[in-house]
């Protein structure tokens, strides 16, 4: 006994290019960043809001220069961030554009096709409810996007610049929001 046999495909069909999967964007690394300005008590207030939010244990960031005017010191812990990438990146980003009701300013991407956005209060996302110890607490979420071969820019060993074929624009992050996230993008 023979196997059947296999249905002819048209040629036309089979003529037709496929999109190139490498060459899509895909987020590379989502960076959660609350600033307090001061450390103690509302560091750990914003840690602990940053820790609901994206369930990961956040770092925190120091500041670079003394400033005697806010009274900060060179080295002093005056704020805190959480950097996700991959899957929690983009299940992250889509809580967030949630809570702002899936709308983007065009201001917020820039060239490269990366975006930043902020949200006032944690209270915005889904499920989360005001707790009085907290208090108010925002956060600015800055977005990297990419394609394929974007690691050509960061290894360590024969390390180049990016070709401007994997560069995104920002008519492509535009797009990108929209298909993947269902976010409007506001002139």
């Amino acid at each position: 006994m023979s196997a059947p046999a296999a249905p002819a495909v048209p040629k036309a069909a089979a003529a037709a290019p496929a999109e190139n999967p490498h060459r899509g964007l895909r987020v590379l690394k989502a960076v959660v960043n609350v600033g307090v300005g001061e450390s103690g008590e509302p560091l750990t207030k914003a840690s602990r809001v940053l820790e609901m939010v994206t369930h990961q244990k956040p770092v925190q960031t120091r500041s670079h220069s003394t400033n005697r005017d806010f009274g900060i010191r060179k080295g002093q812990a005056i704020g805190a961030k959480v950097t996700l990438r991959g899957a929690a990146a983009a299940e992250f980003l889509g809580r967030a554009f949630d809570a702002r009701d899936k709308q983007l300013d065009a201001e917020s991407i820039d060239r490269n096709g990366n975006f930043s956005f902020g949200i006032a209060d944690y209270t915005d996302f889904a499920g989360m409810k005001y707790d009085p110890a907290i208090g108010i607490h925002g956060m600015d979420i800055s977005v990297e996007l990419g394609r394929s071969g974007f690691r050509v820019r960061d290894r360590r060993v024969r390390s180049r610049p990016l070709p401007r074929r994997l560069r995104a624009t920002a008519e492509e992050t535009r797009e990108f929001l929209r298909r993947s996230f269902g976010v409007t993008v506001v002139e």
